[in-house]
């Protein structure tokens, strides 16, 4: 068991509310016609990739190896100020995508700057963990209508076994975890516990961290939204337990101090939801 039930316990809830969050916020941009509008930014208007789904997923697969590109250079010359840039961009368009399901556009826009910036300048446990909720909502309503059912699972696969070879082969992934936890600036869940310790003329740190990575919390919940504009809500809570469930027995098998993909065991976790809808339904 990599940690203990207290730790995991608490992962687990984090991604299954930031499963639920995010197939509310995919569910209200969902239309009698078709998918809502963006909300625009600072008066520009946002507007999704007009491309079919088996274009779609070379365009994720591209962004995500050049974004891997791109995150990899930042760590070998240990540019933090620009993954800090980047990360910033990147958190106050997701959060803010996701608040103007709810409240309106400017509201949206202001409360995602202000969380964005307490989020990367003044980061605490409770601010970081809270975004995180609301963040993959925001990137699902971006991509869950470039996908089909098909084109989703293809995309599950592949994201497997990069996956995979990211962590076990090349060990990329984990370079990339680790300059994010040292930095303060992780892109998923991060939970530190254990004995602190202070380092000289730096602030006290937990010795351990329980983190689950975005791509992890993210790429199940396009999926489970691409099943929710296609088969409903209730099919989609369905692959969010399942995906939770996965991701439980991750918890369970996996040993302290290593690293493990869990994109595979996700992937099993959705299409094995995906099965039960279809024998239920």
């Amino acid at each position: 068991m990599k940690h203990n039930w207290l730790i995991t316990t608490a992962i687990l809830t984090l991604f299954f509310v930031a499963q639920l969050t995010g197939l509310i916020i995919v569910d209200k941009y969902i239309g009698e016609e078709g998918w809502k509008s963006l909300p625009s930014i600072i008066g520009v208007d946002i507007e999704r990739p007009d491309v079919d789904p088996n274009i779609s997923i070379i365009y994720m697969m591209v962004a995500i190896v050049l974004g891997t590109i791109l995150i990899l250079f930042i760590v070998s010359f240990k540019r933090v100020f620009i993954w800090k840039l980047w990360f910033f961009l990147s958190v106050t368009l997701c959060l803010q995508i996701s608040f103007a399901a709810f409240i309106n556009e400017i509201f949206a826009v202001i409360l995602a700057v202000m969380l964005a910036i307490v989020k990367i300048f003044r980061s605490n446990f409770l601010v970081h963990n809270l975004t995180e909720l609301f963040i993959y909502g925001g990137l699902a309503v971006i991509f869950v209508p470039m996908l089909n059912i098909l084109y989703a699972i293809i995309l599950l696969v592949l994201l497997s076994l990069y996956d995979m070879y990211a962590v076990w082969k090349s060990k990329h992934m984990i370079k990339m975890a680790k300059f994010q936890t040292k930095a303060g600036i992780f892109a998923g869940f991060m939970i530190p516990y254990g004995k602190k310790i202070k380092k000289k003329g730096s602030k006290a740190v937990a010795v351990r961290s329980a983190v689950l990575g975005g791509g992890d919390i993210g790429f199940p919940l396009i999926f489970a939204g691409v099943i929710l504009y296609n088969m409903g809500f209730a099919s989609a809570i369905i692959v969010a337990c399942f995906s939770t469930l996965s991701l439980f027995a991750l918890l369970m098998l996996s040993k302290k101090d290593k690293f493990y993909p869990a994109m595979p065991f996700l992937t099993i976790g959705c299409l094995v939801g995906f099965a039960v809808i279809k024998l239920l339904f």
